[in-house]
């Protein structure tokens, strides 16, 4: 394979900069889901501890426990896939702070040996329906949540929700909603001390959103909302960049290796241009590890930028040709592509 994913971290830390002046007084909670959006998760979570991160969203268990083990114990991670009381109880091991939207979840904390101690945070579903407990179960929820605490098998830390940030009126409803669901907690003698409502985009736009923590995977990472503002408007930066090599070229086409097991999307085929070093060239065909791209007097060796921070086209400007969002484009970069990283390490 000759194919590489080139990541700048000194573009990454400008990023974690733009973000947290962006979404301030609330803090940046620094998402690393799927390998850290396949840009390595490791080096990406030590350099941003390094930036001053100190909250970060693992997804799941074994997310978090990775991040637990590239921070130490100082760091708060937050997951949020929990699959049942083994999850449970490695969250606990691993001092993960617990996203819980179920409510048999909380039936299996109460199962669990007496020495654990979780700390939870109950998610209220607003009405996008990615899990959450629905309001009519709230009430029930918040007596299991007090019991927990009153018996030392839980800390109440926060409440949270996902919002779908498809328009203002639906996100302001889901907000409405999610206040009320605070005040019930305190009425209920549960004070959160984290409340988290909004990740990039509302982040970023509507500061009566942002409470305490803004949960910020995309934009860290210099990946735009498709069909909102540019990356200058947003003040982010692209990071990373797919780099591709030619393995073949004769007068009707140019080979090159990308050396993606998953590819990118053949709806892309014949809409998108690489920039070569004779000028923008169409790809014509897009495969499984290579892309057909239209001729110039190539040398097998040579290297072309296919997307990202240096190409013709970011991670998004690609999904906005097909529908689909830049973090799709981003996380078919194969793990087997080896990540090289310029700018210091964490």
């Amino acid at each position: 394979m000759s194919a590489e994913y080139r990541v700048d971290l000194d573009a990454f830390a400008r990023n974690l900069r733009r973000v947290r002046d962006a979404v301030a007084p609330a803090q940046h909670m620094f998402v690393v889901k799927d390998d850290a959006y396949a840009h390595g998760l490791d080096v990406l979570v030590r350099r941003a501890w390094n930036e001053g991160v100190r909250w970060f969203g693992a997804f799941d268990v074994v997310t978090g426990a990775a991040v637990r083990a590239a921070t130490g114990p100082d760091a708060r991670i937050f997951v949020w896939l929990i699959g049942g009381a083994d999850d449970l109880a490695a969250g606990i091991a691993a001092d993960l702070d617990l996203g819980i939207g179920d409510q048999a979840l909380l039936d299996d904390l109460a199962a669990l040996d007496a020495r654990d101690v979780a700390r939870v945070h109950l998610k209220i579903d607003t009405g996008l329906h990615r899990n959450g407990i629905r309001p009519e179960a709230w009430d029930a929820a918040l007596v299991q949540t007090s019991d927990l605490v009153a018996a030392g098998r839980a800390r109440f830390e926060g409440i949270w929700s996902h919002i779908s940030e498809a328009s203002d009126a639906d996100d302001d409803d889901a907000r409405a909603l999610f206040l009320s669901a605070r005040e019930a907690a305190r009425t209920a003698g549960l004070e959160p001390r984290f409340s988290h409502l909004a990740a990039s985009a509302a982040g970023f736009a509507r500061g009566e959103f942002r409470e305490d923590l803004v949960r910020v995977g995309a934009f860290s990472y210099g990946i735009r909302p498709t069909g909102g503002p540019h990356e200058a408007e947003l003040g982010i930066e692209p990071i990373s960049t797919l780099v591709a090599t030619v393995t073949a070229a004769n007068p009707e086409r140019v080979l090159l290796d990308v050396g993606s097991l998953h590819g990118l999307p053949s709806a892309l085929s014949g809409r998108f241009d690489v920039a070569t070093p004779a000028g923008p060239r169409r790809v014509e065909a897009i495969g499984l590890t290579s892309l057909t791209v239209a001729p110039w007097d190539a040398v097998v060796g040579e290297t072309v930028p296919v997307f990202g921070r240096g190409a013709l086209a970011s991670a998004t400007d690609l999904a906005e040709l097909i529908d689909t969002i830049g973090e799709e484009i981003a996380l078919r970069v194969s793990p087997v592509v080896p990540r090289t990283y310029a700018g210091q390490l964490g």
